[in-house]
């Protein structure tokens, strides 16, 4: 969704300044999602975003849980349990439905979700990528490289969704691409 005629897609743009060098691809992969979210859903209305054409997951959903999610892997990464706020935003996200929070408030989250990640990348040092850390009330394994870069593609999943989503929605009634139902 990103404008390639304007400017270049985040990873042709050279290294995201104080970013370490092993992390520039999931420093490039926060940043196209912000980018690429916020475009598709541009001009979109309230209804449009929380709508289920053909049944789909809700754009709002994707763009909440994007953000949710991205802060508790961040927060695995870091070594640290989560929070209440964070269990309690969890919760949230199954009800987001019945919520349906209004566009501006879901970019709002994801934007603030996405400069904290991109604070973290740059504040995490490349001695300690291979140092352990556990996931989840399980305490599954996993290391803090692993952990960031499952965010970032995780980022880029639901990226995809709210991408293809959008243009569904955007596709005149009656064109092959609105054939999902």
């Amino acid at each position: 969704m990103t404008d390639t005629t304007a400017r270049p897609e985040p990873w042709l743009r050279g290294p995201v300044p104080g970013i370490p060098a092993l992390l520039q691809p999931a420093a490039h992969a926060f940043q196209m999602a912000q980018e690429d979210v916020t475009a598709a859903l541009t001009g979109l209305s309230h209804a449009q975003v929380w709508s289920r054409p053909g049944g789909v997951t809700p754009l709002g959903f994707h763009v909440v849980h994007l953000a949710g999610s991205t802060d508790r892997l961040l927060t695995y990464a870091r070594g640290e349990a989560l929070s209440d706020a964070q269990r309690a935003a969890m919760l949230r996200e199954r009800h987001l439905n019945d919520e349906q929070p209004a566009v501006e408030s879901v970019l709002a989250e994801l934007d603030a979700a996405l400069t904290r990640a991109l604070a973290q990348l740059a504040s995490t040092p490349e001695s300690v990528l291979r140092d352990a850390r556990e996931v989840g009330r399980a305490k599954l394994p996993s290391t803090v490289l692993g952990l960031l870069f499952h965010a970032a593609e995780h980022a880029s999943r639901h990226t995809g969704q709210v991408v293809t989503t959008a243009a569904l929605l955007r596709a005149p009634e009656g064109s092959p691409q609105r054939g999902l139902t």
